[in-house]
């Protein structure tokens, strides 16, 4: 298996249009206290820019339920299609 290289946060950067980095992202969501954009880019690497539209995928393409409460990114539902531990996985590589 292909080893990714972390940020200082441990989290694995897996390359643009990795269907991980979604993963990365809702399991930050899921972990972060208060998951800003500003947060989630610092803990995540990912690109303040593309965060919403990301969250739009995981809505559209998985089933996947995030709201936000003013700038606070919550998470309503997992869907049916995906599995709590296995995507809080993805953050570990």
């Amino acid at each position: 298996m292909q080893q990714f290289p972390c940020n200082e946060h441990g989290v694995p950067q897996y390359p643009k249009g990795d269907a991980r980095r979604l993963f990365v992202l809702l399991a930050a969501i899921d972990k972060l206290p208060r998951p800003t954009l500003t947060t989630l880019s610092a803990f995540t690497g990912h690109n303040k820019g593309t965060i919403d539209a990301d969250v739009a995928k995981l809505a559209e393409q998985y089933g996947v339920e995030i709201g936000r409460d003013g700038p606070v990114f919550v998470l309503r539902s997992w869907g049916d299609v995906l599995k709590q531990q296995g995507v809080r996985k993805s953050l570990k590589g």
